[in-house]
């Protein structure tokens, strides 16, 4: 019975996103599978894999993501959870410029330890599923792979850090701890990282276990406004972050307790996402608006700086930044794939579950579990925040209003 009434329910939802009935058929069907095997799993479990992936087709990925027992977020409280995240941005994408208002952008950063942390409860598992255990973008060549690409991105990290195997280096916002792992097996550095969510530390530390480098990766529960409460002072060689402080309420605030963690002369390198001034973003312009605001809603953000703000708070924490620019100056050269062209997607068994009709029916086999009541009350309304800000994403990049790979190497005085 759940299997006819998915199908029926998966047809008119993907009917109403798509001018090919056949294919809306075809989806359908294949719905009536998924639903069957999202029983099946939710009974037999769903098991951690940090070697190969714990969600690695777009059918088996998305049962795993609600079959998975591990998660601190109860099935009651994902629609709670979605509905108080969704008041912080009031306005947005209905009232352009509502959540850029001074009072808008203040009750964030007053609420961004709840607001961050209920964000990565609702969204470590789609972020994973989606895009693997590094949660950023990278710069990309043609001939390079996507996972080649992120791996680069982070080697180039470290080795602008110059870290090696007697290294002891801070990771600051580390997600589940994909960079982490990568770096440290890369380098033989030992790392720290410190992410404010409670669920991707259990799950960074088992992957830890799993590649049998616990005792030289770690992640630790924290909010890095206040790093120095959790790591030693001036005990770090080198600190890195990626796509983590944009989190940030105050990047001075963040930014000088990194500079207290590092011994002096310690280096401090990231990936920062901006809006692009000098290519064109206009803050008076309301589509660049409407733009900026998709990102911030879609990603839990307060507000998205300028690389001028971000070198600002750098030089005011007590660095001095050597290197300063764009990882993407190029995104549109010839020699490059765009850094967004992952949110775009294409017609392959891996790659169709980010373009639009994938993600059309992603979401329609969301909709269609959540009435079925297999997955919790609220999934669809996460379904819809990330489907939005992939669009708002892919826009930004397409316009260069937008990078996520404002790159920094900066150096304590």
């Amino acid at each position: 019975a759940f299997q006819n009434i998915g199908t029926k329910l998966v047809v008119t939802m993907v009917e109403e996103n798509s001018s090919t009935p056949g294919i809306a058929v075809i989806i359908g069907t294949v719905a009536a599978g998924v639903i069957l095997n999202v029983t099946i799993r939710k009974v037999t479990g769903f098991k951690r894999d940090a070697k190969g992936s714990s969600f690695q087709s777009t059918v088996s990925g998305s049962v795993s993501i609600l079959s998975n027992k591990d998660s601190v977020l109860k099935r009651d409280g994902v629609k709670a959870s979605i509905e108080g995240y969704e008041n912080l941005y009031e306005g947005a994408r209905e009232s352009v410029g509502s959540c850029s208002k001074d009072e808008s952008i203040k009750a964030r950063e007053r609420e961004y330890k709840t607001m961050v942390n209920s964000f990565y409860d609702l969204v470590t598992d789609f972020y994973e599923w989606g895009w693997g255990q590094s949660f950023h973008f990278a710069p990309r060549f043609v001939g390079e792979t996507f996972l080649e690409s992120i791996k680069r991105a982070e080697y180039f990290l470290a080795l602008k850090m110059g870290i090696g195997p007697d290294s002891k280096v801070l990771d600051v916002g580390c997600g589940v701890g994909g960079p982490m792992r990568n770096i440290q097996l890369f380098t033989g550095a030992d790392i720290t990282g410190v992410t404010i969510n409670e669920y991707q530390v259990k799950v960074g530390n088992t992957y830890c276990a799993q590649k049998d480098i616990a005792d030289k990766c770690r992640l630790m529960q924290g909010d890095f406004q206040n790093i120095t409460k959790l790591v030693e002072k001036e005990s770090f060689d080198a600190a890195y972050q990626i796509e983590a402080t944009c989190h940030s309420p105050d990047r001075v605030v963040t930014f000088s307790g990194i500079a207290d963690c590092l011994k002096k002369g310690g280096v401090f390198v990231g990936y920062e996402w901006v809006v692009l001034p000098e290519k064109g973003y206009d803050a008076n312009n309301a589509d660049h608006v409407r733009i900026k605001e998709g990102i911030e809603v879609g990603n839990s953000l307060p507000t998205l700086a300028t690389p001028q703000e971000i070198v600002k708070a750098l030089e005011d924490s007590g660095f001095e930044v050597l290197e300063a620019y764009d990882a993407n100056r190029n995104v549109h050269s010839e020699q490059q794939v765009p850094w967004y062209a992952t949110l775009k997607g294409s017609y392959s068994l891996q790659g169709f579950r980010m373009t639009h009709l994938g993600r059309c029916c992603t979401h329609a086999l969301v909709t269609t579990l959540e009435t079925l009541r297999i997955a919790p009350n609220g999934t669809t309304k996460v379904s819809s925040l990330l489907n939005a800000t992939a669009l708002d994403l892919v826009e930004g990049g397409e316009k260069e209003l937008f990078t996520p790979s404002f790159f920094y190497l900066a150096r304590k005085k």
